[in-house]
């Protein structure tokens, strides 16, 4: 058997004894880890509900984004626990790891996610502060006299 026979196998779902799906996603400072899970919809960020944690409607927009895309939108319950960050990375975050936790419950769904750019990690972070200068890259304002 050749390479390219090897590779098209089909992938088999990674699902634990409770019938749920883990994913890891990562955005500028921020870390989430993400279980998903059959059920009605229901989305909680560190044991608070998603409309409380992300109270901006364009966070909750971010982090929908992958169930929208699959048209699942009330099919998964999702538990999350997200460190680190703002909310705006959070969001982000928990976006990447429910990316990868619906690619890991079912492998039919990679093709729509990594169409969508989702199962990227989007690696732009806060560049650091340099010396001599007010910021990373801002000088100090020029004083004539």
């Amino acid at each position: 058997m050749n390479d390219a026979a090897e590779q098209t196998a089909p992938k088999t779902p990674k699902v634990d004894a409770q019938g749920r799906a883990y994913g890891t996603g990562r955005r500028k400072d921020a870390t989430a880890r993400v279980w998903i899970k059959p059920g009605k919809g229901n989305i909680t960020v560190n044991g608070r509900d998603v409309t409380k944690y992300f109270a901006r409607p364009v966070l909750r927009m971010i982090v929908n984004q992958p169930l929208v895309a699959l048209d699942r939108s009330g099919a998964f319950d999702v538990v999350c626990t997200v460190v680190g960050g703002g909310l705006s990375g959070q969001a982000g975050a928990v976006r990447h790891g429910l990316s990868r936790a619906l690619d890991n419950f079912s492998p039919e769904f990679h093709k729509v996610l990594r169409s969508g750019g989702f199962l990227t990690r989007d690696s732009r972070v806060v560049e650091r502060k340099k010396y001599g200068r007010r910021k990373a890259r801002r000088s100090f304002q020029f004083s004539k006299r």
